[in-house]
């Protein structure tokens, strides 16, 4: 560059020297000289040779190849050709001199690749390989990096510890109505229907409401025979006073405690018997009609309370593992989009759906408003995770397929390699089963630079590095 400066100084060099100025001004790289209008360099020497160019007074990326002024008057400062420009930090000067005092073993390949050479060279792409100074590798296997590299390209180190890792595995998911709140109307008699109430598929009802007027000749004859059996003389009765016989008959045939009071209230057989619905629900099948005959186990109404519904979640054969009863879990609807429902799982199903390779999974959700229809389809994440492991973050880890490596500080800037067998990831942390302690630290930020020297270090244990002795024969 010296050459350059103190050569014939073109307009187009002055323009690429304002542009490289501006450039590396402003990431940090370019130390310009000093602002004042002395001809003293940052070294405190007195600046000598011809000026080259001129500068703006005020520090301003801007440049003349001719004396002129700023927009304040001031005028440009001269810059003289002993002013060279460095683009190497302040900080590196111990740091060279002290390597400039040890001996080199050897150059590296620049790119981190197993390449070595006794001698100074250049690569492919035409860099210089890099010296490598006595003491700054070692025979352990552990990299020394410089305390100016490490600030450079920050390197962080973090403590293993103890954590929870909360894994969320997301599934698509079917609204389903709990089996345990679902009612059906099915006469154990033959007869038919006299008058449906005023229900429908779809109505809402109300414990109690009536559902239907039905005549059974079987349920009649039972309500005639439990009147004579009220009447008979007390030696008939059991000890206690009660009537089996009807009694017993007409429980068996599904007849309700309500309709045998009022056979014995009002000493009367009744012409019909009323069905009511015995749970709050919405009627899911309706089946009779007026006049409609029935037999035995014929269905007239099924009924489903929604109040409380089941999520019936597909999660993926990989994922199975993870998922244990009692995790909380979080279901969203294409239908009521920005609400989130909560639940818990409650059934992991004993089988594969072979098609899909997913394993059913229940979630049970309250559903107070009935905003969960049957069928309805939903987006469920399940959390997962809820025991203390030994940790790392994944930044930390270089996974190369095969193994895991994290890079272990040793202090003073010596990094180690160390294998690790991991177990499950999430929340940015993966489980280490083995290969750490807890205390021990690791590189989580910057280890691609450290990645590189271990890389380098691992094929000069297997190959040998050439030293400068080896060279000179």
């Amino acid at each position: 560059m010296n050459a350059l400066i103190r050569g014939t100084v073109t307009v187009a060099a002055i323009t690429a020297a304002a542009g490289a100025g501006l450039w590396a001004g402003q990431i940090g790289l370019l130390k310009l000289p000093l602002s004042h209008p002395t001809a003293m360099t940052e070294t405190g020497h007195v600046a000598t040779g011809a000026v080259i160019y001129y500068r703006d007074p005020d520090g301003k990326p801007f440049y003349s190849i001719a004396p002129k002024t700023s927009d304040n008057g001031a005028a440009y400062i001269a810059v003289h050709a002993s002013e060279d420009v460095s683009f190497e930090p302040k900080s590196k000067a111990p740091e060279m001199r002290a390597a400039s005092a040890k001996k080199i073993k050897y150059y590296r390949n620049p790119m981190g690749l197993p390449d070595t050479s006794p001698v100074p060279k250049k690569d492919s792409m035409g860099m210089d390989y890099i010296p490598v100074y006595e003491g700054d590798d070692s025979e352990d296997g552990s990299i020394k990096i410089s305390p100016v590299k490490i600030q450079q390209t920050g390197v962080e180190t973090v403590a293993v510890t103890r954590r929870v890792i909360t894994r969320t595995i997301k599934a698509p998911g079917v609204v389903q109505p709990d089996e345990r709140r679902v009612v059906v109307i099915a006469p154990k008699f033959n007869g038919y229907v006299v008058k449906v109430g005023p229900v429908t598929t779809g109505t809402r009802v109300k414990r109690g409401d009536v559902l239907a007027t039905v005549f059974g000749q079987d349920v009649l004859d039972q309500a005639a025979r439990l009147l004579v059996e009220q009447n008979a003389p007390s030696g008939l009765r059991m000890p206690s006073g009660a009537f089996v016989g009807a009694t017993r008959r007409l429980q068996n045939l599904g007849v309700s405690d309500e309709f045998m009071d009022e056979v014995k209230r009002d000493r009367r057989v009744p012409n019909a018997l009323i069905y009511r619905s015995p749970i709050d629900g919405e009627v899911m099948e309706r089946n009779w009609s007026d006049g409609q005959g029935f037999k035995t186990g014929d269905v007239g109404f099924r009924i489903a309370d929604h109040s409380v519904v089941w999520m019936t979640a597909e999660i993926a054969e990989d994922d199975i593992d993870s998922v244990r009863v009692g995790q909380a879990a979080k279901v969203m609807t294409r239908a009521r989009p920005g609400r989130v429902f909560n639940g818990r799982v409650t059934v992991i199903y004993p089988y594969l759906t072979k098609e899909t390779r997913t394993v059913p999974v229940r979630i049970e959700l309250a559903n107070p408003d009935l905003a969960l229809l049957p069928n309805m389809y939903a987006d469920v994440e399940i959390a997962t995770g809820n025991t203390m492991v030994l940790t790392v973050p994944t930044s930390a880890v270089i996974d190369s397929g095969n193994r895991q490596i994290v890079l272990l500080d040793r202090r003073n800037g010596h990094y180690a390699p160390r294998e690790v067998k991991l177990g499950r990831r999430g929340d940015g942390y993966a489980e280490v089963t083995s290969g750490l302690a807890e205390g021990d630290k690791v590189v989580s930020n910057g280890n691609f630079l450290i990645d590189a020297e271990s890389n380098l270090q691992s094929a000069l244990k297997t190959f040998g590095a050439p030293s400068i002795t080896e060279a000179s024969q």
